[in-house]
């Protein structure tokens, strides 16, 4: 029988895997959403796989295209401008903490449509004028600025989206 610890309710034990064992989850997690490297490399670390054979394992799940952090990039930024509004600052920071190369992130970004990417601004920052008490003029911009620098747009065009919404109408 397994000797009760005090204090230790509720903590389960950390299961380790062998590599082969971490390569079968990993395809089964891949086939099921995208993973960039950096999540394989930290889930692998986690099960307890030794980093030599976490690089032959990512290397595997690279060449046989389970992983492949180009698409993954596109994918993510794809689906935060689209579903979260989020701008180009946040979703470089955001992918860049997830091991993408600076130079796909780059040229992920680059290949985004910069007209819309005002647009979605505009429609965040309409929608967050609305539901925003505000006393006066300047407490609402610097509500409405804080609000579109979280979301990761440049300050410039922020401000200028931040004028165009307050000027037409307070």
């Amino acid at each position: 029988m397994p000797e009760k610890i005090e204090g230790d309710f509720g903590r389960r034990e950390r299961k380790t895997k062998t590599p082969e064992q971490a390569l079968a989850s990993l395809m089964r997690l891949c086939a099921r959403a995208e993973k960039s490297s950096g999540d394989a490399m930290r889930l692998m670390k986690g099960w307890g796989v030794d980093p030599g054979e976490a690089r032959k394992v990512l290397d595997r799940l690279i060449r046989e295209r389970f992983i492949d952090d180009r698409r993954y990039a596109e994918a993510y930024a794809r689906e935060k401008t689209g579903l979260n509004g989020w701008g180009a600052f946040k979703i470089r920071r955001m992918l860049v903490s997830k091991g993408i190369a600076r130079e796909i992130i780059d040229s992920v970004l680059a290949a985004q449509d910069k007209t819309s990417a005002e647009g979605r601004l505009r429609e965040m920052l309409e929608r967050k004028k609305r539901s925003t008490k505000a006393a006066g003029e300047y407490e609402l911009k610097g509500k409405l600025m804080r609000y579109g620098m979280g979301l990761g747009y440049d300050y410039e065009s922020v401000q200028n989206v931040v004028e165009q919404i307050v000027k037409n109408g307070m």
